[in-house]
This record gives C-alpha cells, sequence and structure tokens, in this order.
C-alpha cells in the first residue's frame, strides 16, 4: 500500500501549488491527476506549481499524470510548471527527456 498527501497552497492571486508528499505511483498518480483537474476547473489559474521536493518515488504512470496535466494546463490557459523535484523526481524527468516540458527545474537542495 502506498502513502501519498498532497497539500495545496495560494501563494498569490492566480497561483495554486500543489505538492504532493510520498509515493506517485499505479496507485496514487489519479488522486494527482484528480487535484490537478479540480483545481483548473474550479479555480482557473494561470499557473500551477507542482512542488516535488517531498515525492520520494514516481513511476511512469506518475511521469504520464504530469505529462496529461501540463497538456490540460495548457488547454485550460494555464501553465504546469515543476518545481523543487526531488533527485528522484528530477533523474525521471532528466531520462524521459521531460525536464525541459515542465521548466527544467533544479532539483531540491537536500
Amino acid at each position: 500500500m502506498t502513502n501519498l498527501t498532497i497539500r495545496e497552497d495560494r501563494p498569490t492571486e492566480g497561483v495554486v501549488e500543489i505538492a504532493p508528499v510520498g509515493e506517485i505511483d499505479m496507485e496514487t498518480a489519479p488522486d494527482v491527476r484528480d487535484v490537478i483537474n479540480r483545481v483548473l476547473v474550479a479555480e482557473r489559474p494561470q499557473e500551477i506549481r507542482l512542488n516535488m521536493r517531498l515525492v520520494s518515488f514516481i513511476d511512469s504512470v506518475g511521469i504520464s499524470v504530469l505529462v496529461a496535466g501540463f497538456q490540460a494546463a495548457g488547454i485550460g490557459g494555464a501553465k504546469l510548471k515543476v518545481t523543487e523535484p526531488s533527485t528522484v523526481v528530477h533523474r525521471q524527468l532528466w531520462v524521459t527527456g521531460l525536464h525541459g516540458l515542465f521548466g527544467a527545474p533544479a532539483p531540491a537542495l537536500a
């Protein structure tokens, strides 16, 4: 059983920060997708920041949810950026060639 919590914050007007904590995998990726979609529909932000600092694992399903979120945000007129990726997330974005898609974020400092 995988454990994931998702925090939300609104640091400035038009910006929503979503911060998953734990593992994003086949079991929990739909939760991340649902939060992104809910925020896009309910709030129509200009920018969604996915703070990935506390993500300890992400698999291909998790990566695909990030890509789908990026696409949905674009359709809705918003930008989706990954911020402060953990070493694990940064490595997966780099290996998959998606690092630049999400704003080429620098890894979080340990």
